[in-house]
């Protein structure tokens, strides 16, 4: 199990080692912000140009980065896309190799609402309460999606899921609690591949619903 020992261990790494940057102009990621940003918007990026990756993102993901990063320049995003020093396929992860608050960071979490997927993008502060939102949609209840069930509504695996650059839209609901930052992290598309943008810009480019979800 993860203890703080190396959590403060991988904070130091992703210190040492270069962020690489995908694009998009430079803004403090949560309430601190970072030196060495640099890049273009992620707007003047052209659909389908190729987007750098290094020894952590394989050729086999690369698209996966891809199809994040051509849904972010289409729906005019100005959020810095980068590649991290190791894999963060947890909030607390996350915020440590970026050096943000916790709650800052918005995970993307896949459910089984009734045969549907529902895509819930929830503060990392706080779980999301599925008795809850199952109330909210009117269903009888949520169910964790298995690993199979994410890669067929996202093509993204668990851990690296986006909010964006799925097969087809998914039904959203964006984390209210994520308004208090801001700015707020959000996966890439794979595990070590994480993007900013703002709780405002989240609810527009994924066409999702705010709710209270925690």
């Amino acid at each position: 199990m993860l203890n703080l020992v190396h959590l403060e261990v991988l904070a130091a790494v992703a210190r040492t080692r270069p962020t690489r940057h995908y694009g998009a102009d430079p803004r403090p990621p949560g309430r601190r912000p970072l030196a060495g940003r640099s890049g273009c918007r992620t707007a003047d990026r052209k659909p389908g140009a190729p987007v750098p990756y290094g020894d952590l993102v394989t050729k086999s993901h690369h698209a996966g980065v891809l199809r994040v990063a051509d849904a972010l320049a289409a729906a005019g995003a100005a959020g810095e896309v980068v590649e991290l020093a190791a894999e963060v396929r947890t909030a607390a992860l996350a915020a440590a190799a970026l050096g943000v608050e916790v709650g800052a960071i918005a995970n993307s979490l896949v459910f089984d609402a009734e045969g549907e997927p529902l895509l819930v993008l929830t503060s990392g502060v706080h779980r999301v309460d599925t008795a809850k939102v199952a109330a909210l949609l009117g269903v009888p209840a949520l169910r964790r999606a298995t690993p199979e069930f994410v890669r067929s509504a996202t093509g993204q695996v668990i851990g690296g899921v986006a909010p964006v650059g799925h097969p087809a839209p998914l039904r959203t609901l964006v984390d209210v609690v994520l308004a208090d930052y801001d700015v707020v992290w959000a996966s890439g598309g794979v595990p070590h591949v994480v993007f900013a943008t703002t709780y405002d810009e989240l609810v527009r480019i994924t066409g999702g619903t705010p709710a209270e979800v925690g």
